[in-house]
């Protein structure tokens, strides 16, 4: 019935409760691609029933590995869960019965009411962005008017809805809908592969909902709160490359601007206020990683024209 597919990289005891969850029936195969952790965590994994590893021995990023774990599966239905997430119980059957539902037949990917330690509602969806919605967030605009920005931050998630998008924290999609499309979009190493799925589903005429009637765990930032500078690098490098791939280079023109000139300033500005000489550190950190990418990019394409 389900396929679950867990990419891991140094989740510690968090993997081991995330699989322990999927206690059910309806779970027929968990692959777990391990992207080159050093905590072993997967050995606390790699006997249990149902799962299958894969060592990727490197990181593949989050698409790559997606992919490569989804890659034979047969069950008629995925779910990509983080390793800092868990499901409970009745959760995956009462997504399922929402899916195989006949007047649902056109809803491609669902998903569920997120909860963290505090049992507080995560504001888990999210609108297409268009490069203005970028250049609110970058500018810090969508802190003052949260409807500016394309995180729906303004929504209490406190009722069930179609919606543009849903984090890819549980991501419960058709099989057929992945495979048709090729699956994530492997230039996005992490962040907004979801997002771009999301979107080239809807293009094809799939319809995300959001069922808030359905709960699950997740505690939110995950690993990626070990590599702060890197979580924010590979986030604005996401954040161009879905520019320029969905709004061509004269939408793109404005996201990348804000990205590049404003951003780095209201970020430093806001590290100054709150007083944190960290959080500046790893603002700047950040930047020189991703003005790195560029040159290099940038150089690349040079070299093949």
């Amino acid at each position: 019935m389900i396929n679950v597919v867990v990419v891991n990289w140094n989740a510690g005891l968090q993997l081991k409760n995330c699989i322990d969850s999927l206690d059910s029936d309806l779970v027929t195969k968990i692959v777990v691609v391990d992207n080159g952790s050093t905590d072993k965590s997967s050995e606390l994994v790699a006997s249990l029933p149902k799962v299958h590893m894969i060592y990727a021995m490197v990181n593949l990023g989050f698409a790559k590995a997606c992919n490569l774990g989804a890659r034979n599966l047969n069950a008629d239905y995925l779910l990509f869960l983080n390793p800092d997430a868990a499901v409970f119980h009745g959760t995956l059957e009462r997504a399922l019965t929402f899916m195989q539902d006949a007047a649902n037949s056109r809803v491609g990917v669902c998903g569920v009411q997120l909860k963290d330690e505090l049992g507080h509602t995560a504001r888990s969806c999210a609108r297409f962005p268009d490069p203005w919605r970028f250049f609110a967030h970058a500018v810090g605009l969508d802190r003052i008017f949260p409807r500016l920005g394309h995180s729906m931050t303004e929504w209490t998630h406190e009722t069930t809805q179609t919606v543009d998008h849903v984090i890819g924290a549980f991501y419960f999609v058709r099989r057929s809908l992945f495979e048709s499309l090729g699956g994530f979009d492997e230039r996005f190493f992490v962040y907004l592969e979801d997002l771009d799925f999301s979107l080239r589903a809807r293009q094809a005429g799939w319809l995300s909902v959001y069922l808030a009637d359905v709960n699950a765990f997740h505690a939110g930032g995950g690993t990626s709160k070990q590599v702060k500078a890197r979580r924010l690098f590979y986030s604005l490098r996401s954040r161009l490359l879905y520019a320029v791939k969905h709004f061509g280079w004269l939408g793109a023109i404005p996201v990348i601007s804000a990205t590049l000139l404003f951003e780095p300033v209201s970020r430093s500005a806001w590290a100054l206020a709150i007083r944190s000489l960290a959080t500046l550190r790893e603002t700047w950190q950040g930047y020189v990683m991703l003005w790195r990418w560029l040159l290099r990019r940038i150089s690349k394409d040079s070299l093949k024209n």
